[in-house]
């Protein structure tokens, strides 16, 4: 194993249900923003709502 990684779980949490702030499980969790990668495609970052409320993170709009 190597040292110095995320929890494969944190690396795959690419929906919905996970907290990228508090690196856990959320019920609340909604879409915040998409992170830069250093190749690849973006990743979506969610957040719970005691992260959001903690931290002043405002969700993103759906496109309309």
């Amino acid at each position: 194993m190597e040292t110095g990684t995320r929890p494969t779980a944190a690396v795959n949490a690419g929906k919905s249900g996970w907290c990228h702030w508090h690196v856990g499980s959320s019920e609340t969790a909604v879409l915040i923003q998409y992170g830069e990668r250093a190749s690849g495609p973006p990743v979506a970052l969610y957040a719970c709502a005691p992260c959001r409320e903690q931290r002043g993170l405002t969700p993103m709009r759906a496109a309309s």
